[in-house]
């Protein structure tokens, strides 16, 4: 099981991972607020703005407040490192 660092020591599994987004779309932003209404919704972002929304297959929505593009970067750079 690959973990990927969030933010802030927060880890989500790299397998159970379906999507990073940005925030700011309005579909995201009523995808946010019908989990929130499901409790469903975890905030990692420690008070920060968000930028990145993490969906997950277990119907879980991860908000954190590191760019999208870094967190991309570290599921791809893990993998590299399990393939050599």
């Amino acid at each position: 099981m690959k973990l990927i660092n969030i933010g802030f020591g927060n880890m989500v599994s790299a397998n159970r991972l379906i999507a990073i987004v940005s925030p700011e779309s309005a579909p995201i932003k009523r995808i946010i607020q019908e989990v929130k209404e499901k409790g469903m919704l975890i905030d990692a972002t420690y008070g920060r703005r968000t930028r990145a929304v993490i969906i997950m297959d277990s119907d879980h929505v991860i908000l954190c407040a590191v760019q999208p593009e870094t967190i991309a970067s570290r599921v791809y750079g893990e993998d590299e490192e399990h393939e050599k």
